[in-house]
């Protein structure tokens, strides 16, 4: 009976997840196979042609590259700037407990207010960035960060840590803090330095909370939208562009929505075989163990 009665309890759950996660994941899945525009009710199915259509597609090569990229370069630096954040907030330091209580102001304000924080703070002419290399006598560096082809990615990853490393920092002090005081003292004891406890006992006592916060964040930078979207729209030149970007503006602006969901199915591929790969080295590991 108590059994039964938990099956009730998760019914609202699944019927819910089912007409807003299921269902649109399904029809997307169909869409992907037929020319439907959003210009037009009618529409047809076509086979794989708009898969044939996308391999063929340079800028969904170059976008797919950009996400791989941007996932990569973000999430490593991410990590290791959170574990840094983290280890210097376990220390006892003077101020520390204010610098705690503010760290997470980044990770709170909204991604338009931050992404606008930034682009004027790049602007060419009353940027901070700028006024800075003007008052040094770099005024040959002065430039539009955003727009510059050479540097626009690069404020991307930017946005991404300045948004995202407290988070990391918060979680790991978290998870640093459940690891009993004794191991440290035991180290001492036996001659290890700083680097030699972090390395043999922080690192392996935070690896779940590593591991948690990594997938978490591949998931989430691969299928980041409105950074990319509110700072370049993918630009310049296509040089921060990514898939959801590029599918948005396939299915939006070109209102091409049988070929944006195609993309969308790939993209998801891609994330069920990275979940995959993952899920079987969680258990070997656990298994190892």
């Amino acid at each position: 009976m108590d059994k039964r009665k938990g099956y009730y309890l998760i019914i609202p759950a699944i019927i819910i997840m089912c007409i807003f996660t299921l269902y649109p994941l399904i029809d997307g899945i169909r869409v992907s196979f037929t020319d439907k525009s959003m210009l037009k009710t009618e529409y047809s199915y076509i086979g794989i042609d708009n898969y044939k259509q996308m391999f063929s597609d340079p800028v969904f090569w170059l976008s797919l590259r950009h996400s791989i990229k941007l996932t990569i370069i973000v999430v490593i630096l991410q990590l290791i700037f959170g574990l840094i954040i983290a280890w210097t907030m376990k220390q006892e330091i003077p101020g520390m407990q204010i610098f705690k209580s503010i760290i997470m102001t980044s990770w709170v304000i909204p991604v338009a207010a931050t992404v606008t924080i930034f682009k004027f703070m790049a602007q060419s002419d009353v940027g901070f960035i700028n006024i800075i290399l003007k008052s040094i006598g770099l005024e040959n560096l002065v430039k539009y960060w955003f727009g510059d082809p050479k540097t626009a990615f690069s404020f991307i990853v930017l946005l991404h840590l300045w948004r995202n490393v407290p988070f990391y920092g918060i979680a790991f002090l978290a998870a640093m803090q459940t690891i009993p005081a004794s191991f440290y003292e035991a180290a001492e004891i036996d001659g290890a330095n700083a680097f030699q406890s972090f390395w043999y006992i922080t690192l392996p006592g935070i690896r779940n909370m590593i591991i948690v916060m990594v997938t978490i964040h591949v998931l989430w930078t691969f299928n980041n939208f409105d950074f990319i979207y509110l700072a370049t729209g993918g630009g310049p030149i296509n040089k921060t562009d990514v898939l959801p970007v590029y599918i948005y503006r396939q299915s939006w602006v070109n209102y091409a929505a049988g070929y944006g969901s195609s993309i969308g199915t790939i993209m998801l591929l891609i994330l069920s075989v990275y979940l995959i790969v993952y899920l079987i080295i969680q258990e070997r590991g656990e298994y190892l163990r």
